[in-house]
């Protein structure tokens, strides 16, 4: 993993230098700056874990540096180290009531040095884990489901999370392909360090490049001070690119760079930034057909296409809408304070007849409606705002363009209900198709079936 990243702030040139050259010797990667304005300025522009600060500056002194540093968010603020000449135990409390780890008097020793530093950054990667386990516990990435497809995710999810191969996730809005990319990264090797999202068709075209790489002061109207991209800010972890289909083919140029090279420069800058990034995309288009049209690039479409991620849609699985609006129930009147609540026979009848155009976030947000309206414990299908003359067949239809879509969905329907009822035995379903194994791999890997 990355090397801590150490910012000396001290306007002694000697000093600088000197401490630059025991951290490096160290393996740290070290950078030194003169002042509390610069101390500030370079926290703004890359993410440090710890800083050595003199308390002795001119202009904003080391322990106004530190009340700024202490103001910054918990992720990015590092812990910090006094430095001081004219050490007193009045301004040690102070550094420490103001947060500093600890307080280093002049001359310095290497041994004392180092085994600070050690012991601070030790603290907050501490300090860091614990909040991200507590942040954790209550949104547990979980893929519910009991279903052919679903369990076939599941396994992909468990050989896939551990390697740093770039994943590309497929499926409709509403699927939980952010969810799925939440879930490689809490089983990956990366888990402890940050998983940043960026949904690419949200974010205008003109800003999406300073969203990725970040950009300087005065780069362009706007930029009144610098900018972390998300790129550096998910540095030795997990960067989730939604919907990478939107992103102008200018900006897929440069990620294609930085996916090959690990480096890019900020907008405006000069220098550039290293990264150890995995990178995962999700996209609902097709990107062949984005590809055919001049709307992305092939070669970067390889470089995400790693291992492809197929997230079905709710109607393909429409076996797991019973487990999935108990856990929505449940979350929501634990959320809510409300009694327990359990749906009726015919309430399942009608959610599992509804084809959910939404997928399952439509789903979840019609459970909470359901939770907030109704008082009942007892939700039956009169309390549910479905039409239930609407089938899924039926609505399943409007959504083909032609014979051979509506024959391939109702093929990969039927294979699909045969496998759940063999468990997966590829044998047993070929025998009930009345086909050979072979055709049936042929027919599965044409229709997008995971074996």
């Amino acid at each position: 993993m990355k090397p801590p990243r150490i910012l000396v702030v001290d306007d002694e040139p000697l000093i600088c230098q000197s401490l630059r050259g025991v951290l490096e010797d160290e393996g740290y990667r070290a950078a030194a700056v003169p002042s509390g304005e610069k101390c500030l300025e370079e926290l703004r522009r890359h993410p440090y874990d710890l800083v050595l600060l003199d308390i002795w500056l001119t202009g904003l002194d080391g322990l106004e540096t530190l009340a700024r540093i202490q103001e910054l968010p918990f992720e990015e603020r590092p812990a910090v180290i006094m430095i001081s000449g004219h050490g007193s135990i009045e301004a040690a409390v102070k550094a420490t009531k103001l947060g500093a780890f600890d307080f280093l008097e002049k001359p310095l020793t290497i041994e004392k040095v180092c085994l600070l530093v050690k012991n601070a950054l030790e603290q907050r990667r501490l300090e860091l884990e614990v909040r991200r386990l507590r942040e954790d516990e209550s949104r547990v990435p979980r893929i519910i489901g009991e279903s052919v497809p679903m369990k076939a995710l599941r396994q992909q999810l468990a050989l896939t999370a551990a390697t740093n191969g770039r994943v590309l996730i497929y499926g409709e809005s509403g699927t939980g392909k952010e969810l799925v990319a939440h879930a490689l990264h809490a089983m990956s090797r990366r888990a402890a360090e940050p998983f940043v999202a960026v949904n690419c068709a949200a974010i205008p075209e003109e800003l999406i490049e300073s969203e990725l790489f970040g950009h300087r002061k005065g780069s362009f109207t706007g930029a009144s001070e610098d900018k972390i991209g998300k790129f550096e800010r998910a540095d030795g972890g997990t960067l989730f690119l939604d919907e990478v289909g939107d992103m102008s083919l200018r900006t897929q140029a440069k990620v294609l760079r930085v996916l090959d090279l690990q480096c890019f420069e900020p907008v405006g800058a000069s220098e550039t930034v290293r990264v150890d990034v995995r990178v995962v995309a999700a996209t609902n288009k097709q990107l062949d057909r984005e590809i055919e049209k001049g709307n992305f690039r092939e070669d970067l479409y390889y470089r995400l296409n790693v291992i492809p991620f197929y997230v079905p849609p709710l109607r393909e699985r429409i076996e797991d809408v019973p487990l999935l609006a108990d856990y929505f129930l449940k979350e929501f009147t634990t959320a809510y304070g409300r009694k327990p609540k359990e749906f009726t026979r015919d309430a399942y009848d009608l959610l599992t007849s509804y084809h959910w155009p939404g997928n399952v976030r439509e789903l979840r947000n019609l459970i909470e409606r359901i939770v907030i309206m109704n008082p009942q414990t007892r939700i039956e299908a009169r309390h549910i705002p479905l039409a239930p003359g609407r089938r899924t067949a039926e609505w399943r239809l409007e959504r083909f363009a032609s014979l051979q879509e509506v024959r391939e969905a109702a093929e990969r329907e039927y294979i699909l209900k045969k496998l759940e009822e063999t468990g997966g035995n590829i044998t047993r379903t070929a025998e009930l198709l009345g086909l050979e194994r072979s055709n049936l791999y042929r027919k599965m890997r044409a229709l997008g079936i995971k074996e």
